[in-house]
């Protein structure tokens, strides 16, 4: 069935049903939800190249993934975020534009994809604690959502996020409840925000119940298996070893479950293990 037929099924003009389509205003919710209800019941789907020529739209949403050694942008957090992202792409009749780019090539592209009018607008992950892709897409005019936040940023923009700071310190705090005061903290690379975020909220913890912060047991680094592995191992061979540890992500945690094995240890019963992200993938004596 086509957009005139559609039109003619229910008495209605084409312009009024493509623009209840599109989600213009104008359109009445109740005649929304009838011409919404009838596309799917006859299996109706914009042609995606007339939508883009009528609303002058690209009818895409861009995400760039930097190739970087400096930072592991693929791994099971990313994929998830991507694939809920662009579900509801779909479901908007958006396409997910991914893009690979070089560290240094980032802005070239984001200036390209605004130019072209390539994309209606952009998702920005793993933003630094003053990321100057805040400013350079506000400059562009090109809309975006930051997956996090930049904290050292003051001008406005939309960013979607949790509230790690208070996690890691509720996290923190059962640990000291359990009676824990030798914690150590698995984070992610300091110049992250996310990470400079959660390690305030683990030193709050801290510092509520007059803790001293024992610098050797936190560590910042690229969130893989074999850093949560090597710190691990790193952090058993001390002379006291940590009594409970927070991991910033599953990913770590990986390498984490690793080395206490390694030892023979059983966590839950020789160490707390408190693990952020493991709602994402569950893996089986870490949840």
């Amino acid at each position: 069935m086509n957009l005139k037929e559609l039109s003619e099924h229910l008495g209605l003009s084409p312009t009024t049903v493509s623009r209840a389509l599109n989600g213009y205003p104008e359109v009445s919710e109740r005649t929304r939800k009838r011409v919404e209800d009838a596309a799917r019941q006859h299996n109706y789907t914009p042609n995606a190249r007339a939508k883009r020529l009528a609303t002058g739209r690209a009818m895409s949403i861009g995400h760039l993934l930097p190739m970087s050694n400096k930072h592991e942008m693929v791994n099971p957090v990313f994929s998830d975020f991507i694939a809920g992202a662009g579900k509801r792409y779909a479901e908007r009749g958006y396409d997910l534009l991914l893009s690979v780019v070089r560290d240094e090539d980032e802005e070239a592209t984001y200036r390209d994809l605004a130019t072209r009018g390539a994309v209606d607008g952009v998702g920005v992950h793993g933003p630094k604690v003053n990321d100057t892709r805040i400013a350079l897409l506000t400059e562009l005019g090109l809309p975006f959502v930051v997956h996090g936040r930049s904290s050292a940023v003051n001008t406005d923009y939309n960013w979607v996020d949790v509230n790690n700071r208070s996690a890691f310190e509720r996290a923190t705090s059962l640990l000291l409840d359990l009676g824990h005061r030798d914690i150590a903290l698995i984070n992610g690379l300091d110049d992250m925000d996310f990470a400079v975020r959660r390690a305030a909220g683990f030193r709050d913890a801290l510092l509520a119940r007059k803790v001293a912060v024992n610098e050797p047991l936190v560590s910042h680094a690229e969130m893989t298996e074999t850093y949560g592995y090597r710190r691990m191992q790193d952090l058993l061979a001390r002379e006291t070893p940590p009594t409970a540890v927070i991991v910033s992500s599953i990913i770590p945690a990986l390498g984490v479950r690793r080395a206490l094995t390694d030892h023979g240890l059983t966590v839950g019963k020789d160490i707390s293990v408190v693990i952020h992200d493991d709602d994402l993938i569950r893996i089986h004596g870490l949840c």
